[in-house]
């Protein structure tokens, strides 16, 4: 089988939902939590392969604001998980020259998570390989809601306008505001939703889905998505024909 080739079109952000981890670990008998484990460990080859592709930024879901709702030993494991894998990842993204961010409402965190956080974004934030995103405890609508909220607070004050509300100025109040919107966004897992993730930041984003388990998402599939990626036409309300002439 020949190997695939791209395009020069190269996503700059790719958004994944990293769904599957306990039904991997029970697929393969593991002990209870160690599919997280597996699901951890499953994100380096993928960073570092969007690194090498020239993918601006990498947003993964690694808890959204509804898995609160899950057991309370399952949480606290995943807490714990998560405080592990920003540990291992300071070092590679000083290596990587990557820029870790997170996303999310912190209000709810445990307060050295949140200093760890901030101070992981802190020592990268001078990096420009690439971007690699993080949601922790993130919704969709909490993200639109918070944006709402703060030009509300800006209105009350007199600092806008009501009237001069509109997408733009509300879309620089959601997260990641400042870099280029979803342009690839993959759930695994063989679920057909996007689960309250990235909801504005992915209003034009190219959806690909998997029933590949997160455990065993692979660069391989990764690539094979952006050969697809590469060869479909992103008309953005535009028919074909203008796509084409450039119009």
């Amino acid at each position: 089988m020949s190997q695939p080739s791209f395009s020069s079109s190269i996503p700059k952000h790719i958004a994944i939902i990293m769904d599957g981890n306990n039904r991997y670990g029970k697929a393969n008998s593991l002990a209870t939590g160690e599919g997280h484990v597996k699901g951890k460990d499953a994100l380096d080859p993928i960073v570092e392969f969007c690194l090498n592709k020239g993918v601006d930024v990498l947003t993964v879901f690694a808890f959204s604001s509804e898995n609160w709702q899950r057991p309370a030993d399952e949480v606290a494991l995943l807490m714990h998980l998560l405080e592990q894998s920003i540990h291992e990842q300071i070092p590679k993204m000083d290596n990587y020259q990557v820029r870790l961010r997170f996303i999310g409402d912190r209000s709810q965190l445990d307060i050295g998570l949140q200093k760890l956080m901030a101070q992981a974004e802190e020592k990268t934030a001078h990096y420009d390989a690439m971007t690699l995103v993080i949601a922790i405890s993130y919704g969709g609508q909490w993200d639109i809601a918070n944006a709402a909220k703060q030009l509300a607070k800006k209105a009350v004050s007199g600092q806008v306008d009501v009237k001069d509300i509109n997408v733009n100025t509300l879309g620089n109040c959601v997260e990641l505001a400042d870099i280029p919107d979803v342009d690839m966004l993959i759930r695994t897992g063989g679920e057909y939703r996007i689960s309250n993730f990235l909801l504005w930041q992915s209003a034009y984003a190219e959806l690909f889905f998997t029933d590949t388990l997160w455990p065993d998402f692979t660069d391989k599939e990764l690539e094979n998505m952006m050969v697809e990626f590469a060869n479909r036409q992103r008309r953005f309300g535009k028919t074909s024909e203008q796509i084409e002439n450039k119009t």
